[in-house]
């Protein structure tokens, strides 16, 4: 991971300048570096920059031996987005692969913008060769280490920005490495390993369920769903109860290690990539681990519900009925929409344990659960439905500050209805038009009216199948976590 410091000079044979366009004009944002920026202005125009989000311009010269340049886009002022700027260090930390160290001088002024620059640095610095063999050497490392060029000087603000950008950057990194894996390498048991040994290092309480104890205590759903793999399914539960908490929070995470469809088994085009159906739950847990790391005073129970969902003579089969933990039973029409029956099962279990605790301020699950989702939103810009406006739009702020791109969609009551079901209490699929729609509705009827909750659907985003952008390298991305974190800050500071 990239480590990070700040400086007010220049010192690295690699410089990081911003350039953008202006009245259609390029200008050079060298930040706090004092840089004579006329000779590179001819230079960066002989070369065809254009200035715009993501280009990456590389330059060589004397002293710095290189300068890197990275479009900031149209301007009109003196300041820029923090998104904008944390997505321009992304980028060029990308480009920056195989370097020891740079010095960044993006424009800022304030620690937010700083915080977005460093954010940035360390997102982008990421690659995954876990399972490269004769080809592992040629790959480059991400940077080492980068130095931000600022008049801000190194007060407390700006020294935990630093240590807050490498956090966040680790767990992240952590989602990424999950989703990367491939399901022959990572099943439910292997994921709670990874994430145990973590834990237990940080003092978190940790529980897991194995396949006989679902069943016994009645979990249907993570058992209906994982009964036809050899890997047999897992509810992870890891606990982070500081003192004095301010307030708490239930994360739950559609855990499913690889998604075949089942019985409604998948077109072979696009299921290389169901190893990422696992994304909710990688994001979760790292999140909740990230907010340990951050010492928040927020308490957090995170679920990671966790199958395979593969095709045997055990598997579930189109007409089955289960019965949720709870006692709601489930006609399965569909096996292929099977993230919403895991998601039940911790839904009630996450309700269970806050009124244990005598307290519980809101449920937010996170699922790669529709492909309506990509329809609707696209790649970048994740679902966000809810039973309780304030906390949908607390969620809302966090997600805003944090970068990450959500957008609100609706539970239509017309929609409903077409889950029922003439066998069971409700059926698993419903009308195909509004597709994310009906499964978010289905997952509500697994919350009480009076508990705030959040159902953050990230199909699209959680897996960039594309090209890199920004700080997003191909593969898992590691969305929702950000948005976790920053909704727990949030949540201190306003109190």
């Amino acid at each position: 991971m990239t480590t990070l410091k700040t400086s007010d000079k220049t010192n690295s044979e690699i410089l990081v300048l911003g350039v953008a366009k202006k009245s259609g004009k390029l200008v050079i944002e060298s930040g706090a570096a004092n840089i004579d920026t006329k000779a590179l202005l001819g230079i960066l125009a002989d070369l065809g920059a254009t200035g715009k989000a993501d280009e990456v311009t590389k330059v060589p010269v004397s002293n710095p031996r290189l300068i890197y340049f990275v479009g900031l886009g149209e301007s009109t002022g003196s300041t820029y987005a923090h998104e904008t700027l944390r997505r321009a260090a992304g980028a060029v930390s990308r480009e920056l692969g195989g370097s020891a160290h740079a010095d960044f001088a993006l424009p800022h002024s304030s620690s937010a913008e700083f915080a977005a620059i460093a954010e940035g640095i360390t997102l982008g610095a990421y690659n995954f060769t876990e399972f490269r063999g004769s080809t592992k050497a040629e790959q480059k490392a991400p940077l080492k280490s980068a130095t931000l060029i600022s008049k801000l000087g190194s007060s407390a603000a700006i020294k935990n920005a630093l240590k807050r950008a490498e956090i966040i950057a680790e767990y992240t990194h952590l989602a990424r490495d999950l989703i990367n894996t491939p399901p022959s390498h990572l099943t439910p048991a292997s994921f709670c390993d990874r994430i145990k040994k973590i834990a237990y290092r940080k003092g978190v309480k940790i529980e897991i369920l194995n396949e006989g104890q679902l069943r016994s205590k009645g979990y249907g759903g993570i058992t209906s769903v994982g009964q036809g793999s050899a890997n047999p399914p897992r509810l992870l539960h890891i606990s982070y109860s500081p003192s004095k908490a301010k307030k708490r929070y239930a994360l739950v995470g559609k855990g499913i290690t690889f998604d075949s469809g089942g019985y409604a088994l998948k077109p072979a085009n696009g299921m290389e990539d169901m190893k990422s159906d696992m994304s909710g739950a990688a994001a979760v847990m790292a999140a909740t681990l990230a907010i340990v790391d951050l010492k928040l005073p927020i308490a957090i129970d995170a679920y990671a519900c966790l199958a395979e969902n593969m095709i045997s003579d055990n598997a579930t089969r189109p007409s089955d009925v289960i019965t949720i933990y709870g006692g709601k039973t489930v006609e399965v029409l569909n096996p292929d929409a099977e993230g919403r029956l895991v998601l039940a099962d911790g839904l009630i279990r996450a309700a269970e344990d806050g009124k244990r605790h005598g307290r519980l301020d809101g449920i937010i699950d996170v699922a790669t659960l529709t492909g309506a989702q990509v329809v609707a939103l696209g790649t970048r810009t994740s679902a966000v439905m809810t039973n309780n406006e304030e906390f949908k739009d607390q969620f809302l702020q966090a997600a805003e500050f944090s970068g990450e791109s959500f957008w609100p969609m609706p539970l239509p009551e017309e929609l409903r209805a077409s889950l029922d079901s003439p066998t069971a209490d409700i059926a698993n699929i419903g009308d195909r038009f509004g597709g994310m729609l009906v499964a978010g509705l289905f997952l509500r009827e697994f919350v009480s009216p009076d508990q705030p909750w959040v159902h953050l659907d990230i199909a699209g985003p959680a897996y960039n199948t594309a090209a890199a952008h920004g700080y997003t390298t191909v593969g898992g991305t590691g969305v929702a976590l950000r948005s976790l974190v920053t909704l727990a800050e949030l949540a201190v500071s306003q109190q």
